[in-house]
């Protein structure tokens, strides 16, 4: 978590926002449970703006909140976002989440309220009102499809093997 903090500093000064020269305590709740992963960026971050007026105190309340900030202020994808959306639409909630992730979020149900942007700055317009992000559509990927195939490789054979037991292991292979 300590990466955390010098990320989060750094998207809110890349996104205009001053934090006050005092220490700021981040109280992640219950101690017990391990805090591992950068899904925890964006919601220290907003609850950050929060504290110091750039988006309304109650903007954040009846949302689920997860995504990693880059040091540009824009959200990166994380893993978990369907999971977390599900959560969210049990316990009726919104979820405010990366825009990468949010045709994912969306297939949790089509009355759960997503809240996907690209950037902090986006979601504090969004509360204030100065912009409207909409709420994105279930969408499936498509699948890449490969031009290159084994057979193409002349010789290597001793390498040619090892991918394809990897490949058949469902192993990590770094070549």
């Amino acid at each position: 978590m300590s990466e955390a903090r010098e990320r989060v500093r750094s998207a809110l000064i890349a996104s205009g926002l001053a934090l006050p020269a005092r220490r700021i305590t981040v109280n992640l709740a219950p101690a017990d449970v391990p805090k591992e992963g950068s899904h925890y960026d964006l919601p220290i971050a907003l609850g950050l703006m929060a504290a110091i007026g750039a988006i309304p105190p109650d903007a954040l309340t009846g949302f689920t909140v997860l995504g990693e900030l880059g040091l540009d202020g824009s959200i990166a994808p994380v893993a978990g976002v369907l999971p977390a959306a599900i959560g969210a639409n049990v316990r009726e909630e919104g979820l405010i989440c990366p825009a990468a992730c949010g045709s994912e979020a969306a297939w949790a149900s089509p009355d759960i309220q997503i809240v996907a942007a690209h950037s902090l700055i986006q979601i504090a317009n969004h509360f204030k009102g100065t912009q409207v992000l909409s709420r994105p559509v279930p969408k499936v990927h498509e699948a890449v499809s490969s031009p290159l195939d084994l057979r193409d490789i002349k010789g290597q054979e001793s390498a040619k093997r090892a991918l394809e037991i990897a490949a058949a292991g469902g192993h990590h292979l770094l070549m």
